[in-house]
């Protein structure tokens, strides 16, 4: 397994290329924006697009997911279906911040306990709510890797004031969700730089094991 990561949209949102070194075949993970960037890093990496995932529903998330699905001939699967309400409403936050966007239907939705595969390997789908209704985490056990969206970041944790945000939802997603998988997990969140669930559980002002104590 090997990751790029690609920062992109005026919000800097990690977009997240991952493939398979057996058959080169690849994914991109919540591409928002910036098309020819994201086409580009392919490129460069000398991989094979196979499909597009997406980890939730906000606009500098998905926004350009389903133009790029119709341009390469590619499926979307992504995120749970809790989200519909975000995806439906990607025309009108396009207008609203200024951002291209485009509402899209994706191929699959998903569900907590379920995989995506990206040439060999396997991915665990993890619903993670809270920050968006259907939100959703992927997890590579071989690699202890994470792609965790806006669900927690290196020192604090997505905002829940959105929409059908909820605080404890969140929280519980984190802890009971997240944190069993192990301390030794890398993580890439939805912006800024990776860090690792133990670092977090250690230091993070709102879910580290002293805050929630």
């Amino acid at each position: 397994m090997r990751v790029a990561i690609i920062p992109v949209t005026p919000f800097q949102q990690n977009c997240t290329l991952v493939w398979c070194t057996k058959t080169m075949r690849a994914a991109l993970i919540d591409p928002g924006g910036d098309l020819d960037k994201l086409k580009l890093a392919v490129e460069r990496a000398g991989v094979t697009l196979e499909k597009i995932l997406v980890t939730h529903g906000h606009l500098d998330h998905c926004g350009q997911a389903g133009v790029l699905a119709k341009e390469l001939g590619l499926p979307i699967e992504g995120p749970q279906e809790a989200d519909r309400f975000w995806i439906s409403k990607l025309d009108n936050d396009s207008r609203n911040f200024g951002m291209p966007g485009q509402s899209f239907e994706p191929d699959r939705w998903l569900n907590d306990g379920e995989k995506v595969t990206i040439g060999k390997l396997s991915l665990d789908v993890i619903h993670c709510p809270g920050h968006t209704p259907g939100h959703v985490v992927f997890f590579h056990q071989p690699s202890r890797f994470a792609i965790v969206g806006d669900v927690l970041f290196a020192g604090s944790i997505g905002r829940t004031d959105f929409p059908m945000g909820n605080h404890q939802d969140l929280i519980d997603a984190i802890t009971k969700k997240l944190w069993p998988l192990g301390e030794d997990v890398t993580f890439v969140p939805g912006h800024g730089p990776t860090s690792t669930f133990g670092r977090e559980r250690k230091t993070n002002q709102f879910v580290s094991d002293y805050a929630l104590a």
